[in-house]
């Protein structure tokens, strides 16, 4: 429980914290692989030497947990009118101010969601082929990035009627008032999760994001991941190093 009330009383990420399409304005130049790829970050700017030097880095191959009684998670998100830009590294899905998720009573505004293929996290060594990150600001600031992963099944329905608005890379930020977006359709039924302390997964790598990941996987079609690997390479960090944290997991 003592990890639970430290979660709940202290901020989550300091007030100069940015969000990564933030990084990406600034520092054009990063990618995913090659020679400005994950191995080379921390050394393109000294703004980004958490990359390599950091010790709560994101994502991580979530092998041993301690269950703890956590804060339930409530989905206060609302529909939308489709606002989405595809930056070049992935797609970004954003809201305005209707959609929050509360954490044990505290309420964290839905920002954006966006995609990975593959997923980052991983799961007692399984690699996901995709995975949805929903990206929340509390009222002090903080970040919780909350993670849904995707294993290869049947098609998604609120992915399928979604898929075909999304922008190919070089598009304006697109607004459709006439599409409307639901993000809950997009999150799992169940709603254990597993939590610990990490990083945004692109340059500057800043620390002091909360990192939620849900443990029921979602499904998409082949043809669905076909889809989203036209519209951006993979994007995917790889595990980084766990070195002291704990990953809580709920019961």
């Amino acid at each position: 429980m003592r990890f639970v009330a430290e979660w709940l009383g202290r901020s989550l990420l300091c007030a100069t914290a940015v969000l990564p399409s933030a990084a990406l304005a600034a520092e054009p130049h990063w990618e995913y692989s090659g020679e400005f790829g994950p191995a080379h970050w921390g050394s393109m700017r000294a703004e980004f030497l958490l990359c390599d030097r950091g010790h709560k880095q994101s994502p991580i191959d979530i092998v041993s947990t301690r269950q703890e009684s956590l804060p339930p998670l409530q989905f206060d998100y609302r529909r939308e009118p489709l606002r989405v830009v595809n930056d070049g590294h992935t797609v970004r899905v954003r809201f305005g101010v209707g959609s929050r998720l509360l954490i044990g009573g505290r309420a964290h505004r839905l920002q954006q969601f966006h995609f990975h293929t593959p997923g980052g996290d991983r799961v007692h060594g399984e690699e996901f082929p995709m995975a949805m990150h929903f990206l929340h600001k509390g009222a002090d600031g903080g970040l919780v990035s909350l993670v849904v992963l995707f294993r290869l099944g049947a098609e998604n329905r609120a992915l399928g009627a979604l898929l075909p608005k999304l922008p190919m890379r070089g598009t304006a930020e697109r607004r459709l008032p006439d599409t409307l977006v639901d993000p809950a359709a997009l999150v799992p039924t169940s709603h254990g999760y597993y939590v610990y302390d990490g990083s945004l997964t692109a340059p500057p790598c800043t620390e002091g994001v909360r990192w939620i990941v849900m443990k029921q996987p979602l499904e998409l079609s082949a043809a669905q991941l076909e889809q989203l690997g036209r519209l951006f390479p993979n994007n995917a960090r790889p595990v980084q190093p766990l070195h002291e944290r704990i990953v809580i997991e709920s019961p």
